[in-house]
Order: structure tokens, then C-alpha cells, then sequence
């Protein structure tokens, strides 16, 4: 990707935050120059890799298989005694029909919340030990509600509305009816090691500098 397309990407959220009155934290907004500057009081952020995230999950087509992260809090499995906090929270923003691939998380049990926009489409499966999905029943929970599904059903969230995802339970997901802002709140998040995607696909995108960056992407703090 062009750093000038991530660049107009997180220049939309930040509208897309603020027309649905979601506030970020002030860092949020700090350029590369001024987030380098900052000392060793940051570095929980730096750490634990909070702040702007975008992926084309190395498909080179982010408006068709992608996702635009903020990651508010988060834990750290690997620095647990500097970071004790045994939760995470994001919101990010699904575009229409722009689809987040078919994974699950080993350890992490997460709610997943449409804050507004259009609706969010989920597709779900059980997966068996083998790490295969099965079209079994089973249930879930949306908004404190057991409900039962089958392998590959839809789950469709209009704005408000939750689903608790568990783990081993395959999901994909995508918008409909207008870009989405979507929430996630769940246990610690671990992706380098608590990520298990259907078929193999790339994190972070491969980025061509043709313009300076706006902020920071997460994963470019050390860099």
C-alpha cells in the first residue's frame, strides 16, 4: 500500500470516529516526530502496541480484504509483571462488503459490539480439535442472549447489538449498508501468537513511502 492511501484511510476514521462521537485518547493524534520524541511514560503504548493499526492481510487489496484498527488498551502476555491488565479494548471500522478473513483466537474470548453505521455480517463455525470447521450446532451468546447456530450461518448485528465470540470458533466478518464502526472488547491481545487463520495471509502491509506518514502505525514504533 501507499503510505498516502493509509494516510487518507486513518484522516476518514478519525471523521468516522468523531461523526459517531467516539473519542480517542490524545496520543492518538501525536505525528511521528512528536510520538518519537516521548520518553520512557509512554512506553506501555510502545510497548504493548497500541494505536493505529491497518492490514490488508498481505492480499495487496485493502478496500476488498482488510481491517482499520485503534487499539485502546491492551495487556502484554510477554511483560505481564510492567503490564498486569488481563483485558483489551479496540474499535475499528469495517467498510462496506471489505472482509475480515476466516480465524479464530486459541486463547482470547472476545466481544465484538456494532457501534453504528450499517450493519456487521458474521459468519461463524465451531472448529474440532483438529482445527477443521464443522457444521455443528452451538451456541452463543448475543447480548447476554444463548442463541444456537450451525456452521456457517450469518449473524447479523445492527448497531447496538453484540455477539461473544469464544475461543476456537471461527470467524469472518464484513459490513453491509454503509461502513461500520465496530468495538471489540476482550482478554488480553495477542497476535503473534493467538491468531489462527483459516488459510495462511501476511499482518501488516507492505508500504511504499510516497508521502510522509500522518501518525504512526503501531508495529512502526521501534523502527
Amino acid at each position: 500500500m501507499k503510505r498516502s492511501e493509509i494516510n487518507g484511510y486513518i484522516k476518514e476514521a478519525q471523521a468516522f470516529f468523531e461523526k459517531h462521537s467516539f473519542k480517542l485518547p490524545p496520543w492518538a493524534f501525536l505525528t511521528p516526530d512528536e510520538m518519537k520524541a516521548t520518553g520512557q511514560e509512554y512506553q506501555e503504548i510502545k510497548d504493548n502496541m497500541l494505536g493505529w493499526d491497518l492490514t490488508d492481510f498481505g492480499t495487496g487489496d485493502f478496500l476488498k480484504c482488510g481491517l482499520l484498527l485503534f487499539t485502546i488498551r491492551n495487556g502484554n502476555f510477554a511483560k505481564r509483571t510492567n503490564y498486569p491488565k488481563p483485558y483489551a479494548e479496540k474499535i475499528m471500522i469495517v467498510r462496506e462488503k471489505q472482509i475480515t478473513p476466516t480465524h479464530f483466537h486459541w486463547n482470547k474470548m472476545e466481544d465484538i459490539i456494532n457501534r453504528g453505521g450499517g450493519e456487521l455480517w458474521i459468519q461463524v463455525w465451531k472448529a474440532n480439535k483438529a482445527e477443521e470447521k464443522t457444521n455443528d450446532d452451538f451456541t452463543i451468546q448475543i447480548d447476554g442472549v444463548t442463541k444456537t447456530f450451525k456452521g456457517g450461518d450469518i449473524v447479523k448485528l445492527k448497531p447496538g447489538e453484540s455477539i461473544t465470540l469464544e475461543p476456537y470458533v471461527y470467524h469472518m466478518f464484513w459490513a453491509e449498508n454503509g461502513m461500520t464502526l465496530v468495538g471489540e472488547v476482550s482478554m488480553v491481545n495477542d497476535d503473534t501468537n493467538d491468531n489462527r487463520f483459516f488459510e495462511t495471509l501476511g499482518r501488516f502491509p507492505a508500504i511504499v513511502e510516497d508521502e510522509k506518514p500522518l501518525h504512526l502505525l503501531c508495529n512502526e514504533y521501534n523502527k
